[in-house]
């Protein structure tokens, strides 16, 4: 027999042997890597779903937190997994979108190395300053911002973090050169806003809300393109006057690559489905998390388009972490 043929009846066989895997799949529990410690939003997120999706699979799906480097170790460990759909990963906009325009080598490639599943959610942030400046709406804060420059500190939950590049988007959108002022995490920037230290917060909701129900900061604008349930009379940015300003903290699920279509599609029709479960909606929107799912193709788009506009802003306002 030539080299050829064996070549391909190995192929098929191959093939077969995929296509036999996928369809009895799942046999055994599920392992769902979330990148970050207990508590947090994208933990919060990976928990609510896995309740569900457990039911849908009919397999346990167990949550593995796997934090550090600023969720970067466990989507690693997602992507040097085996690709047989028994490894899933709680992917952020961080690792995924932002950190390949920050960091000269990572060990995995968000691309090459992971495919995506669905949309999730989006941790919803919201524009928060000190109650001492004069400006109770986005155009009278971009006014002054742009008349005070360098004198506005903006403070964030570190370099490189999604509320750090929100301000070095508005200040490329609106021409306003505020000072960026990084933090060890968000709650500790809120606080210096609450004292007024710093003046300015793109903060999630989660970590504003309280400041915001006492009246310590007051918010301008969700940043994002929705407005949050709870805060119906608060608009977004674009609404607000501010067009082409658009910060959504998005989740999602992804697999390793290679992983077979039909266990892909399989996921992502029960995350669909646990993402429209009203219990699932309710717990993530307690905690400022709107749930939002999408076909594969739509988020791997998304993730691509979301890569290149934080390469851009990653790239004009020169930061670097390294």
């Amino acid at each position: 027999m030539r080299t050829s043929q064996k070549l391909l009846m190995l192929a098929v066989s191959m093939a077969v042997t995929a296509s036999a895997n996928a369809q009895s799949w799942p046999s055994r529990p599920v392992k769902w890597i979330s990148p970050f410690a207990p508590g947090g939003g994208a933990d919060i997120t990976s928990r609510a779903i896995a309740a569900k999706l457990s039911s849908g699979l009919g397999q346990q799906v167990v949550i593995d937190n796997r934090g550090g480097a600023g969720g970067m170790l466990g989507v690693d460990l997602a992507a040097k997994s085996p690709a047989d759909g028994y490894t899933l990963v709680m992917g952020t906009i961080g690792p995924i979108a932002i950190n390949p325009s920050l960091y000269k080598k990572m060990a995995y490639d968000p691309i090459r190395d992971l495919i995506p599943v669905s949309q999730a959610a989006n941790a919803l942030n919201v524009l928060v300053v000190h109650p001492s400046l004069p400006t109770h709406n986005v155009r009278e804060f971009v006014a002054l911002a742009k008349s005070r420059p360098g004198e506005l500190n903006y403070g964030s939950s570190g370099s490189g973090a999604t509320d750090h590049l929100a301000g070095e988007l508005f200040n490329a959108v609106t021409g306003a050169k505020m000072a960026h002022i990084p933090y060890k995490g968000g709650a500790p920037a809120m606080l210096d806003l609450v004292s007024g230290n710093v003046q300015v917060v793109f903060s999630t909701v989660s970590t504003a809300i309280a400041a915001m129900d006492a009246k310590r900061v007051r918010p301008l604008a969700m940043t994002g393109n929705q407005r949050f349930q709870l805060m119906p009379d608060l608009p977004t940015m674009s609404e607000a006057g501010l067009k082409g300003f658009e910060v959504n903290n998005w989740y999602g699920i992804f697999v390793p690559a290679g992983t077979p279509k039909e266990i892909v599609n399989r996921l992502n029709a029960e995350i669909v489905k646990a993402l429209a479960a009203p219990e699932v909606m309710k717990r993530l929107l307690d905690a400022g998390i709107v749930a939002k799912s999408s076909s594969p193709e739509v988020f791997a788009a998304y993730v691509n388009a979301e890569t290149a506009k934080w390469a851009k802003v990653i790239k004009d306002a020169k930061i670097t972490v390294e």
